[in-house]
C-alpha cells in the first residue's frame, strides 16, 4: 500500500512541476507567475480541486508520442473566491508553450460544461503560444469546441478572461466572447496576426506591444477592460470584481455587510456641481460619495472616458453605475461611449444587476467623424440596451440633460423606475444659447435682446420643474440625500417583475 501511495505522490509531484524546474525559472525572469502559482493568488487557500491532472496529449506525429507531460499545458479544476464558488483553467507556457492540443481542449471543455450545468463562473487564467502545429485540425477543432461553449454560457454564468502572456490567432476569440477581459502590462498581448505576418502583407512594422499589448487594447481597440502592472495585482483585481458578481443569472446579487450607514448624509454634494454650467467635475466623486465605504470597480477606464461605467455597492448591495462624465469632452455621448455603456448594460441586465444612472449630457458629439463612423447606430445600442432592460433602473439627472441624449440616458420614456432630478439640473431640447438662436433668428444682430432673449429660456428651462410638472421626473431631491433616496428606491425595486414580448432574439443594431 505504501508503495502505491509513494507511487501517487510521485505523480503528482511530476505533474506539479509542468515543463520543468529551468521553464519555470524562464517564466520567472519575465515577471510572470507560473500557471500554479498563479491560482494559488486567485483561490482560497486550499480551496483548489485539480481535475485531468494526468491527462496527455494523443499526438504521434512530429516524434510527439516521445514527450508526454501530465497535464498537457493546463490546470483545470475549480475552487473559492472569498468562499464563494468558481470553476478555472490556467494555462502553462512551460509545457509546450501553452499551446493548444486536442486534449487541452477537453479539459478546458469539461469545467466549462460543469460550470455551466451547476451555474459557477468560469474564469480562464491564458498564457499560450495558441494551437499545436503537431496537431493540426485536430487542434483547431478544440477551439471551437470552446467557442461553442463560450456562446452557450453567454448570459448564463460570468465568464473572465486573462490574459497574461501570449494570446494570438484563434486563441483570441474565446476570450473576446467572455464577459471581461483583463491583461498584464508588457508581458500579455492579443492579436489574430503578429507583427511578422503584418509585415509580410501590409509592409507595416509593429512592435508586438504596439499591435496587441495592455495599452492597445485598454485605450484603443476597447478589446480589454482592463490592465494592470503584474499578475499579482491583475489576480487580486480579478477577486476584487468577482465579489460584484453573481454567481449566475439564477442567483441573487452578492451582499456584504456593510458599516455605511443607508441614511449617509453627504453635504458636500449640495456644491459640487459648479455655478459656470460650462465648468467640469469628476463624477467619480458623486460615485464615490453615494457607493458604500466609497468603494468602485471601473470598467475599461481607459477607454471612453466621456463616461464612466463600472460596480459600486449600496446598503451592501451590488449595483451597476453608468454615469456621464463632464471632465472629458463634457459628457457628450459619442461612437466610443454608447458602446461601452450599452454593452455594460446589457451585462448587468442579463445578471440581473440594478442599474444606477447619473446624467449629465449635453448631447451627442457633432461632426463628420462621428457622422461617417455611424454614430446614429452606434447610439442607437445604447438607447436599445437601456429599453430592453428589465432589472431596476434607477436615473438621477445632475445637471444637462439635453436633446435625444436626454432620452437615450435611462429617461422615464424608456421605462426607468424611478427617475430623481438635483435642483441644478436642465432638461431640455437644447442649451439656451443655441436655443435662443433659433428661434430668434431675427435679433440676432441685437447682442442686448439675444442676451434678454437667452435669460428667458434659462429661467423657463434650466431647471427640473418643467419635466417633473409632466411627471417625467419622481422628485427633484436635496443632492445630500442622494445615497439615502436611491438606496430606497432599489429596496422597494427589488420584487419588480416584467413581462416582456415572447421572441428568439432581438435585433440590437451591431
Amino acid at each position: 500500500m505504501q508503495d502505491i501511495l509513494k507511487e501517487l505522490e510521485d505523480r503528482r509531484a511530476e505533474a506539479r512541476l509542468g515543463g520543468g524546474q529551468r521553464r519555470i525559472d524562464s517564466q520567472h525572469k519575465k515577471g510572470k507567475l507560473t500557471a500554479r502559482e498563479r491560482l494559488d493568488v486567485l483561490l482560497d487557500e486550499g480551496s483548489f480541486e485539480e481535475y485531468d491532472m494526468y491527462k496527455t496529449h494523443r499526438c504521434t506525429d512530429f516524434g510527439m508520442a516521445d514527450t508526454k507531460i501530465s497535464g498537457d499545458g493546463v490546470v483545470t479544476g475549480w475552487g473559492t473566491i472569498n468562499g464563494r464558488p468558481t470553476y478555472v483553467f490556467s494555462q502553462d507556457f512551460t509545457v509546450f508553450g501553452g499551446s493548444l492540443s486536442e486534449t487541452h481542449a477537453e479539459k478546458i471543455c469539461k469545467i466549462m460544461d460543469l460550470a455551466l450545468q451547476n451555474g459557477v463562473p468560469v474564469i480562464g487564467l491564458n498564457d499560450s503560444g495558441g494551437a499545436r502545429i503537431q496537431e493540426g485540425v485536430a487542434s483547431l477543432g478544440g477551439y471551437a469546441e470552446v467557442f461553442y461553449r463560450n456562446v452557450q454560457a453567454s448570459g448564463v454564468i460570468p465568464q473572465i478572461s486573462v490574459i497574461m502572456g501570449p494570446c494570438a490567432g484563434g486563441a483570441v476569440y474565446s476570450p473576446a466572447m467572455t464577459d471581461y477581459i483583463f491583461m498584464v502590462k508588457d508581458t500579455s498581448y492579443m492579436f489574430v496576426t503578429g507583427p511578422d505576418v503584418v509585415k509580410t502583407v501590409t509592409n507595416e512594422v509593429v512592435t508586438a506591444e504596439e499591435l496587441g499589448g495592455a495599452s492597445t487594447h485598454t485605450k484603443k481597440s476597447s478589446v480589454a477592460d482592463g490592465a494592470f502592472e503584474n499578475d499579482l495585482e491583475a489576480l487580486l483585481e480579478i477577486r476584487r470584481l468577482f465579489d460584484f458578481l453573481p454567481l449566475s443569472n439564477e442567483a441573487e446579487v452578492p451582499m456584504l455587510e456593510t458599516n455605511d450607514p443607508a441614511d449617509r448624509v453627504e453635504m458636500s454634494l449640495d456644491t459640487i456641481v459648479p455655478e459656470n454650467p460650462n465648468q467640469p467635475y469628476d463624477m467619480h466623486e458623486v460615485i464615490q460619495k453615494i457607493a458604500d465605504e466609497g468603494d468602485f470597480f471601473e470598467i475599461q477606464k481607459d477607454h471612453a472616458g466621456n463616461i464612466i461605467c463600472g460596480y459600486m455597492r449600496l446598503n451592501g448591495s451590488t449595483v451597476g453605475v453608468v454615469a456621464n462624465q463632464p471632465m472629458v469632452l463634457a459628457g457628450c455621448l459619442d461612437i466610443d461611449s454608447a458602446k461601452k455603456a450599452g454593452r455594460f448594460v446589457r451585462y448587468c441586465n442579463a445578471f440581473n444587476i440594478p442599474i444606477l444612472t447619473l446624467v449629465d449630457v449635453p448631447g451627442f458629439l457633432p461632426g463628420t467623424v462621428q457622422e461617417y463612423g455611424g454614430i446614429i447606430k452606434h447610439g442607437a445600442k445604447l438607447l436599445f440596451a437601456y429599453a430592453e432592460a428589465t432589472v431596476p433602473k434607477v436615473t438621477v439627472i445632475v445637471r444637462k440633460a439635453y436633446g435625444g441624449a436626454y432620452d437615450v440616458m435611462a429617461s422615464k420614456h424608456i421605462r426607468s423606475d424611478v427617475n430623481y432630478a438635483w435642483p441644478t439640473a436642465e432638461i431640455a431640447v437644447m442649451g439656451a444659447k443655441g436655443a435662443t438662436e433659433i428661434l430668434y433668428r431675427e435679433d440676432l444682430d441685437n447682442p442686448t435682446k439675444i442676451a434678454e432673449r437667452t435669460k428667458e429660456y434659462e429661467d423657463r428651462f434650466a431647471n427640473p420643474f418643467i419635466a417633473a410638472q409632466r411627471g417625467f421626473i419622481d422628485e427633484v431631491i436635496m443632492p445630500h440625500s442622494t445615497r439615502r433616496r436611491v438606496g430606497r428606491a432599489f429596496d422597494l425595486l427589488k420584487t419588480k417583475k416584467v413581462s416582456s414580448v415572447p421572441k428568439k432574439n432581438d435585433n440590437i443594431p451591431l
